[in-house]
């Protein structure tokens, strides 16, 4: 049975830009419990709220590499090459990113064209 202590997040985790906020139990790069998982960018972490393993994780967001601006890890905020970047980092910078970055990029730009009563769509 684990403790009180390890249960407690440590903080709240908050996008600056789309201000999703979570409860976070660990920063850095080795999450608690995973002896064998190195995140390769120092990130904001969420015990699994789904599993009752210690290993189970959530990645919430990490600094953009740039501004470093807290930022979390969906694609409408940030993307990750070497390191996190924010999307108005991207943006600014683009040229600096390799064609299949600036490719992506613009996919993302094309908003969804499917109707709020089709299926799959959140009402």
């Amino acid at each position: 049975m684990e403790c009180e202590a390890e249960r407690r997040p440590l903080g709240v985790f908050e996008c600056q830009l789309c201000a999703l906020t979570a409860p976070y139990s660990y920063v850095g790069q080795q999450p608690p419990g995973t002896q064998s998982v190195v995140l390769l960018e120092e990130s904001y972490v969420m015990r699994g709220p789904f599993a009752p393993s210690k290993d189970r994780f959530l990645v919430l967001g990490s600094r953009c590499g740039l501004c470093g601006r807290l930022v979390c890890v969906g694609p409408e905020c940030s993307l990750f090459y070497s390191k996190r970047f924010c999307l108005p980092c991207v943006r600014e910078n683009i040229d600096a990113f390799p064609q299949e970055i600036q490719q992506d990029l613009e996919k993302r730009k094309v908003p969804s064209k499917r109707p709020a009563s089709q299926p799959g769509s959140r009402t």
